[in-house]
């Protein structure tokens, strides 16, 4: 462990590393900033290298769900168990939007790239979705600077009528497919296990993806494992020896890897810590 961040009263529920210059990879110089997003609405933006809270923003009504940083690092997305987005500046400590379009279903999913200008005929250098546990998805296009935010598509995958208890059926997860530009991937409580690749230009599902629920992420890089026995386990893949992390004192629900993947964040209840991985 290479640092524990500020244990609060509150539950932290999400957590975010704050990306690296634009166009630098890998990152020589990691940002020493992360954004987490608590049981008390708060988002909360933490200096690595001080051990110390820097910011305490007030955005959501709800519990946080999600969080991310816009690419360039100078805004901040959260998303609630309300279903609402607050899209907050880390300069100035203000909420400059606040979007409700998935009102009333929990935010699973929020996660930004870079586009090209005009791309899909629309103005604004980033691309942002949003992914709420009812099965939609929402694209948007945004210019921080001009304080500009469009949306560009609007996705409701259909499902067969599920359980009661909505808590034990696959989350609805969504990302920007890395290798193909203009394409997402989404997989989630449907007709059939499937990861569906969409496309944002023609509008439509290009080609299902076959896969079983275990056996499918949406991650780039090698994903931990979360244990109820506080242990946080890394598996190399396609193949090689499990890595053990053990230091939390209560059960860990939440990590992220750091865009260089050599630091690990983890978040139980009363802790978060940061992590130096091993033969990263």
């Amino acid at each position: 462990v290479t640092g524990s961040l500020p244990i609060s009263l509150q539950s932290c529920q999400c957590l975010a590393w704050k990306p690296g210059p634009v166009g630098v990879w890998p990152c020589p110089g990691e940002s020493q900033h992360v954004v987490a997003g608590y049981s008390d609405g708060t988002v909360r933006v933490f200096s690595v290298s001080r051990t110390e809270m820097e910011l305490k923003m007030h955005p959501h009504a709800a519990a946080l769900t999600a969080i991310t940083y816009s690419t360039d690092g100078e805004m901040i997305l959260s998303g609630g168990k309300d279903g609402t987005v607050a899209i907050s500046s880390p300069r100035t400590g203000m909420t400059i939007h606040v979007l409700a379009d998935h009102k009333g279903s929990p935010i699973t999913v929020l996660q930004c790239t870079r586009k090209q200008y005009h791309d899909f005929g629309v103005e604004g250098g980033e691309l942002w979705l949003a992914t709420s546990s009812d099965r939609r998805v929402s694209v948007w296009a945004s210019d921080w600077l001009q304080d500009k935010c469009e949306l560009l598509d609007w996705l409701s995958f259909p499902a067969p009528a599920g359980p009661e208890d909505l808590d034990s059926l696959p989350p609805s997860l969504a990302a920007f497919c890395p290798w193909e530009h203009g394409v997402l991937v989404y997989v989630g409580f449907g007709m059939q296990r499937e990861a569906l690749f969409y496309s944002l230009r023609k509008k439509q599902v290009p080609v299902p993806c076959h896969r079983q629920w275990g056996q499918w992420g949406l991650a780039e890089l090698p994903e931990p494992l979360l244990s109820p026995d506080r242990l946080l386990r890394l598996q190399p893949c396609p193949a090689g020896a499990p890595q053990d992390y053990a230091g939390h004192d209560d059960t860990v629900h939440f990590c992220r890897f750091a865009p260089s993947g050599r630091r690990l964040l983890s978040a139980s209840h009363s802790a978060v810590l940061v992590w130096e991985l091993t033969g990263a």
